[in-house]
């Protein structure tokens, strides 16, 4: 592993200070945390940043969650770990961390509505959209 290019961190605290304020927003959200850290790791996955992936894996262990299904989490498709709702929301993160090619499509943003309400929903797009955020900044400056 490389060393940390800059302590970004440091340099930004005021806008350091934004994601951590929607972090701690959506650790008030109405959707579980063990489900939004479940999210989390996938987008941690796809983005290969593995600061973030020991971060997640360690706070899911640490809340329960099995090993097999943390196993499992990028093969979610094809595995029967995961639940219908689990699956949906596994899919929307796929979605807009691919979203160039994804182009959040309306098939998968009606998947959604038969599991969640719009709050969650929105809840749920903020978490995916702040961990894409942080895996660009923990990867780019090398953390």
């Amino acid at each position: 592993m490389k060393n940390l290019r800059m302590k970004y961190f440091d340099l930004s605290p005021e806008l350091m200070s934004g994601f951590r304020a929607v972090k701690v927003a959506l650790e008030k959200s109405v959707v579980d945390q063990n489900f939004i850290e479940l999210v989390y790791l996938r987008v941690s996955q796809i983005n290969g940043c593995a600061y973030c992936l020991n971060l997640h894996t360690n706070s899911l262990l640490k809340a329960g969650e099995t090993q097999r299904r943390i196993s499992e989490v990028a093969g979610w498709r094809v595995s029967d770990q995961f639940s219908k709702k689990e699956q949906a929301a596994l899919n929307w993160a796929e979605q807009l961390t691919l979203i160039s090619t994804s182009h959040a499509d309306d098939e998968s943003f009606e998947l959604l509505k038969n599991f969640f309400n719009d709050t969650e929903i929105s809840d749920l797009t903020f978490a995916i959209s702040l961990m894409n955020g942080m895996n660009r900044l923990a990867i780019s400056m090398r953390q």
